[in-house]
């Protein structure tokens, strides 16, 4: 809490009144305030005990007055109540405010005592309603409290937003908490580092990954310090946007540049993001970077990603090994790390230990220590049965299916895929449309991976047809919510059929979910339908979500073949005002664009200011401005900047690859 709003909490804390038990005090409670050697018949010492006298003759009985309060009903009952005591001290007010148990009364009682009180003794009594009404959850009250304070010239404090925001934030309302952030610059509040990290935290868990790396670029740019939190929750941010390089900067110079030490959470995000794109070698040497330099003990997240990338790196026997020794290093497995050795040896082709470890599972849920936390769970039945759909046992993979529904297991989606998948292999087609057929006769969800498997399973039988059929039925799905159906014709490429649905439910307002947007854009992009992309790209943003950068990049790329330049160029410098975080391509297509406007001066410009940008692989820049002067036939520009590159002191290259 910066200082401001701990001076209003301190200011709130001294202006309530003692409990009521300790209120009623001897008369002579207060003589030590005096000095004894005084007279008794000194003047101070009568004027201090008949100013005494006065004041407990007003002190009003709290407890009667606070009855009479919440038993009125209207305005006329609580001026009835209060008008004894009128007019009200802001320590009164402040002392019953705090101890209403409903804000709305607070509300009309506060309404009912403005015309007694300054606006300057008005900030106290508003910031106790607002945390009156945050912690009944009435955060639409709240937030029209804070509204109306300024609107009666009464500037919020760092308490008051501190408040509002944390309450939005924990109630998951990010855009609406976002909206007071420059009502705080207006009012020369500073967001603090926890409320930056809430912010950013939330949008992590609403999956919308550019809005928390805007949130971290505002953070940084108020001259705030980030902490360990703050860091690792950009770390899973940029991993997130798949800017890979960026976060591998915050974590290897800029966090050691600001003292931070980084934990097994900095390493897991970026490790994980390295085995999603395939850099598993990557992911290793990490591992061991994390192990030997930074001395990092590894915890289980970590363990099972490296566990993973040792199986895709057909390395079973170096996971078997640290699988064995994740209990000396004091890191328990747990039933993932189980899922994923027998993922790792059923990959390897050692169908025999795999079987034996799903057996140790069982084995150890059925006795009484460990049991809940090894019990097979439906991702282990499923690895199960796609171990067994690979040494050819269909039979075996069926009867899993019944064995997880008797031990109170339900089949998932994927579950129904990989045995659908299982049985077109064994050239039982037929039994597999049959079991389809019943899973959309029983109401079954129906998700795009299930929906898929049938199609390709049914052009891969060469039942042309039954395939299209399914497709054709998308159009007008029932049982299926449309984002689904549009996910899957784009998943099959069907252009025309997808962009069909998309524009029927987009009419009906029914597109909520930003990755059928991007689904829809890069469908478009490889069919080279660039109008198409940027239409889009228009929905997606009246949806108010914030783009990616790869979005960002295929957007600009589309308004550069429909030759409209000047429309990506304020894309470009939109996204960059709302605190979008680029990759290097959307930088080098900006490059590219100007070049093919031959706007030579912008382009030098634009080259300046990104050299001194410390997260841009700036011999990459320069190979893109030198093909933008050669394709404009200016090959002396061009081999002026081939010798800057070659030459190793002219600037420094930094490369976080």
């Amino acid at each position: 809490m910066p200082p401001t709003a701990a001076a209003a909490a301190a200011a709130v804390a001294t202006a309530l009144p003692l409990p009521s038990s300790h209120r009623r005090l001897p008369a002579n409670s207060k003589s030590v305030w005096l000095n004894p050697s005084l007279p008794s018949s000194h003047p101070l010492r009568h004027k201090s005990a008949e100013t005494q006298r006065q004041r407990q003759d007003q002190v009003p009985d709290l407890p009667e007055l606070l009855e009479a309060l919440s038993a009125a009903r209207t305005a006329s009952d609580l001026a009835a109540a209060l008008s004894p005591h009128r007019p009200v001290s802001p320590r009164l007010l402040g002392t019953l405010l705090s101890r209403l148990p409903d804000a709305r009364r607070g509300v009309a009682l506060l309404d009912l005592l403005v015309p007694d009180l300054p606006a300057s003794a008005l900030l106290i009594p508003y910031n106790l309603l607002l945390r009156s009404a945050c912690r009944a959850g009435l955060l639409r009250l709240a937030s029209g409290l804070l509204l109306e304070m300024r609107d009666r010239g009464i500037t919020p404090d760092a308490f008051s937003y501190s408040t509002l925001l944390a309450a939005l934030t924990r109630a998951g309302h990010l855009d609406h908490a976002l909206t007071f952030l420059p009502l705080m610059e207006d009012d020369a509040v500073a967001p603090d580092l926890v409320l930056f990290s809430n912010l950013i935290h939330l949008a992590l868990r609403a999956g919308d990954g550019p809005k928390a790396l805007a949130l971290f670029s505002r953070l940084r740019g108020a001259g705030i310090k980030p902490d360990l939190k703050a860091y690792n929750a950009a770390i899973a941010a940029y991993c997130k946007s798949d800017l890979l390089r960026d976060a591998k900067r915050l974590l290897l110079h800029d966090m050691p540049s600001d003292g931070v030490a980084p934990d097994a959470e900095s390493y897991s995000p970026i490790l994980a993001a390295l085995a999603r794109r395939g850099r598993h070698l990557a992911a290793l040497s990490l591992f061991t970077h994390m192990r030997a330099v930074a001395r990092v003990k590894p915890d289980l997240s970590v363990f099972n990603i490296v566990l993973n990338a040792y199986g895709q790196l057909d390395l079973a026997r170096e996971a078997d090994r640290l699988f064995w020794s994740m209990r000396r290093e004091g890191v328990p497995p747990s039933v993932v790390t189980y899922n994923t050795m027998i993922r790792v040896y059923g990959d390897a082709g050692l169908f025999g230990e795999a079987v034996h470890l799903f057996g140790l599972m069982l084995s150890a849920s059925d006795g009484s220590d460990r049991g809940g936390s090894l019990k097979p769970n439906v991702v282990t039945y499923n690895t199960m049965i796609a171990i067994y759909g690979k040494s050819l046992e269909d039979e075996k993979a069926g009867s899993l299916v019944q064995d997880m529904q008797a031990n109170g297991i339900q089949p998932n989606a994927i579950t129904y895929s990989t045995i659908l998948s299982i049985w077109v292999k064994a050239g039982k087609l037929d039994r597999a449309a049959k079991l389809f057929g019943k899973l959309r006769e029983a109401d079954t969800e129906i998700d795009p991976v299930l929906y898929q498997t049938m199609v390709v399973a049914y052009e891969r039988a060469g039942v042309v047809s039954q395939a299209k059929r399914l497709l054709h039925e998308l159009k007008d799905p029932e049982g299926i919510p449309k984002e689904t159906a549009i996910r899957i014709l784009a998943s099959a490429g069907r252009v025309d059929e997808a962009a069909w649905l998309f524009r029927r439910a987009v009419d009906a307002g029914e597109v909520r979910d930003p990755s059928v947007h991007r689904a829809m854009i890069d469908l478009f992009a490889k069919n080279r339908r660039h109008r198409n992309v940027v239409e889009v790209f228009d929905e997606m943003r009246k949806a108010g979500s914030l783009p990616d950068s790869e979005t960002i990049a295929i957007t600009m790329n589309a308004y550069g073949k429909l030759k409209e330049f000047d429309k990506a160029a304020a894309l470009y410098r939109a996204m960059r005002e709302e605190g979008c975080v680029f990759s290097d391509r959307v930088h080098f297509q900006m490059v590219s664009l100007l070049g093919a406007q031959k706007h030579f001066d912008a382009l030098e410009a634009l080259l300046g200011e990104l050299s001194d940008d410390p997260s841009i692989d700036k011999r990459e820049l320069y190979l893109v401005a030198a093909g933008v002067y050669e394709r404009a036939c200016n090959f002396d520009e061009s081999s002026k900047i081939i010798s800057e590159i070659r030459s190793p002191n002219t600037f420094n290259v930094r490369k976080f690859r």
